[in-house]
């Protein structure tokens, strides 16, 4: 009997001590995590940044190439309900690179529990033996089921669900018309955009497209070259404050994203406008790009792959008379 007892007791005192490197692991890793899955490598760090000008809390139309719905914006100056020329001060989103506020709150908030649970006997405390296993696993759920209700709560609370309503989403997709990768008019631009009947309040001409498919590569371009100069010549000072950001941080990580073979492969027009002398141009973009991040001392491949892949986004160009078209707004697909 004092055997059966005494491997009784090795063994919960083997649970607890697995059970407390778990918790370690986590409360470590989970910032990292966190830090890491809030940025994409590629130029506007896979999140939805920029202005759309009084539009930018509206949901641009689907189109062929863009089917579905667009995220809302993480990043931009615009408030609701104001258009271009309200600006409120760069926040970097709430939810942007870097975790933003609730992202670093989640991860000192579980980071902080798991080793409470580990030293301090827990949130609740007092349960020992298989008790304390499922009490931990319970504390855990609990944490992430709060911070998850207080960061939709607050979503919520900033992103107006009427803006994507699609009542005041403005006019329907253009009418384009292309015939894979060589129609339309990327016969001869390597694929790319079709154009036909246009209905949209501003008319986008062949050489507009032209400029969009040039602006996609050059962006990508100026962005792997961690050209800010360049990128002022093709993005709005708001982008450019973005790209900027994201920048250091890769170089705070020693870190440099490199994005090459950027072809487009299928783009259409959303919607196009005037706001006063600013006219703008929403277009869905499939592109196909080979997206890595490297060592910036080594070389060494640090996240991305070699191989090709394919992105679908929904850019925002705008121009002002005299003035080139420059990148004002990219955004995810759902």
């Amino acid at each position: 009997m004092p055997g059966i007892w005494e491997t009784n007791m090795n063994f919960s005192q083997w649970s607890r001590t697995l059970v407390k490197t778990i918790a370690v692991v986590l409360a470590l890793a989970l910032p990292t995590a966190l830090a890491i899955s809030s940025a994409d490598a590629r130029v506007g760090g896979g999140v939805s940044s920029g202005s759309r000008g009084s539009r930018t809390f509206s949901a641009p139309p689907s189109t062929t190439t863009a089917p579905g719905s667009t995220s809302q914006f993480n990043r931009t100056y615009s408030q609701p309900g104001a258009g271009m020329n309200t600006a409120a001060p760069a926040r970097g989103g709430l939810f942007g690179r870097g975790g933003g506020f609730l992202g670093g709150l989640a991860a000192g908030f579980l980071g902080a529990g798991l080793l409470g649970m580990l030293f301090g006997g827990g949130l609740f405390g007092g349960l020992g033996g298989l008790s304390s296993i499922l009490g931990l696993i319970i504390q855990i759920v609990l944490v992430v089921f709060v911070v998850r209700l207080a960061m939709s709560w607050w979503q919520r609370r900033n992103a107006p669900q009427a803006a994507y309503a699609g009542a005041d989403a403005g006019p329907g997709p253009q009418t384009s018309y292309r015939s894979g990768l060589g129609g339309g008019l990327g016969s001869g631009l390597g694929g790319g955009f079709g154009f036909g009947a246009n209905n949209a309040p501003l008319e986008i001409k062949p050489d507009d497209y032209e400029a969009f498919e040039r602006l996609l590569g050059d962006v990508q371009a100026a962005w792997s070259n961690e050209d800010v100069a360049k990128l002022h010549t093709l993005a709005t000072p708001e982008m450019v404050s973005y790209f900027e950001r994201d920048l250091a941080e890769n170089r705070a990580r020693n870190a440099v994203n490199k994005v090459t073979n950027v072809k487009l492969l299928q783009g259409d027009l959303a919607e196009a406008w005037r706001e006063g002398e600013t006219e703008y141009a929403t277009v869905a973009l499939r592109f196909a790009l080979t997206d890595k991040t490297v060592d910036r001392n080594t070389g060494a491949l640090v996240a991305g792959s070699e191989q090709p892949g394919e992105v679908t986004e929904v850019w925002t160009f705008a121009r002002r008379p005299g003035s080139a078209w420059e990148l004002s707004a990219i955004q995810q697909t759902n």
